[in-house]
């Protein structure tokens, strides 16, 4: 049991280093001019895969994959059932708090706050940051100085709740979670779902199953299950996730990582029949999140995964994506930096050279965006600075 939940599985850390890089470039392109359509969002009731449309998806499935090892990882130490269950909950309690409160920064009247809506933005990021910092285990008085500066950050979110006012004297509220609110839903149902199956191999493969034809069902409202919060399609891409790293403890255990890449193409081909057969019925629809999406995505990730797995984890070909590593090992640190960035061009009103508005040097200048900013989190990280929740 230890070598399959103690050792650290790199194409783990690479598959979602590989999510988060491609987020942030995905959510820089949105202004530039003269692009490939396919690299965009598809609009609502377009037909299309858009390449930013498999990056979100590509990030719930890498963190179902991980969601067996971090929880095995914590049995391993001595933790109880209870407290594992407590550390999901607060998981994904910070996840929504900082969903909700990035949501609510979309729909602001900042003529009528005490602040501007950049200032506001870069108070909550810096909450965020006081807050979830992993903080060095340290006796008096440090100890008290990371718990001060933890009581600011939460005393910073208390403020902006005060202080905010909404477009239209909109209230302050969940109209819809935001990214790291959806992210914070399909953790916890994945993380219920892998404690109900641990490493049961049938077990996981059921719920995987279960879970596929929900996601489906639901979309064609054949019934619904309101007391599940988000879509089931997210929560899908998450168990798809938990179950590829049951099947990856199993195989390697069994010493046969051949016959896992194998397996996981097959699946991807399954998933294409899949995909084929739902999109007679529903549109490609990242929006939407049809079942023809669920499918599209999960015939990409899972053949896509055991590519990453051979290269690094067999071929041990990790030193390829050093470069960015950081988004693997700190991947909220790197969420968020773009926000401060953001918030502080805008404050004071920094334009790039028009020439990097549109077309090929648009998107280099946003590839690069990626790259500085994934560079920035390592240099944060080696500085004591790195979120955890």
């Amino acid at each position: 049991m230890a070598n399959t939940t103690t050792k650290r599985i790199a194409s783990i850390d690479i598959f979602r280093a590989l999510t988060m890089f491609f987020m942030i470039f995905v959510n820089d392109i949105p202004g530039l001019r003269d692009i490939p359509h396919w690299l965009r969002h598809a609009a609502w009731n377009e037909d299309m895969l858009g390449f930013s449309d498999l990056i979100f998806p590509g990030f719930l499935f890498a963190m179902g994959i991980s969601i067996p090892f971090a929880i095995e990882k914590r049995f391993e130490k001595g933790d109880s059932l209870l407290q594992v269950v407590r550390h999901i909950a607060e998981r994904t309690i910070a996840l929504l708090v900082m969903g909700v409160f990035l949501v609510n920064t979309e729909s602001m009247d900042g003529a009528s706050m005490i602040l501007s809506g950049n200032c506001f933005n870069l108070l909550l990021i810096l909450a965020f940051f006081l807050i979830w910092n992993v903080y060095p285990k340290a006796d008096k008085p440090k100890k008290y100085i990371f718990l001060a500066a933890k009581t600011t950050g939460i005393a910073i979110l208390v403020f902006l709740f005060l202080i905010y006012k909404g477009t239209d004297g909109e209230t302050f509220g969940p109209h819809w979670w935001g990214i790291l609110g959806l992210i914070g839903w399909t953790y916890l149902v994945s993380a219920v779902t892998y404690l109900i199956t641990r490493r049961n191999l049938s077990y996981a493969c059921t719920a995987w199953l279960l879970f596929l034809a929900l996601a489906t069902m639901t979309h064609a409202e054949v019934f619904s299950l309101p007391f599940i919060p988000s879509d089931m399609t997210l929560h899908a891409l998450g168990v798809s996730g938990v179950f590829t790293s049951v099947l990856l403890s199993h195989y390697t255990k069994a010493k046969q990582p051949r016959n896992f890449i194998i397996l996981l193409c097959g699946i991807g081909a399954v998933m294409f029949i899949a995909f084929l057969a739902t999109h007679n019925y529903w549109i490609i629809s990242k929006i939407q999140a049809t079942p023809s999406w669920l499918f599209a995505c999960t015939a990409i990730f899972f053949p896509l995964f055991g590519l990453i797995y051979w290269l690094t984890d067999i071929k041990d070909k990790t030193n390829w994506f050093a470069i960015i590593k950081p988004a693997g090992t700190a991947t909220l640190t790197c969420y968020l930096i773009p926000y401060i960035w953001y918030n502080i061009q805008w404050l004071m009103g920094w334009n790039y050279p028009a020439f990097l508005g549109a077309g090929i040097p648009g998107l280099i200048k946003s590839l690069l965006f990626s790259l500085i900013i994934v560079q920035i989190t390592g240099l944060l990280v080696k500085g004591g600075i790195k979120l955890k929740i």
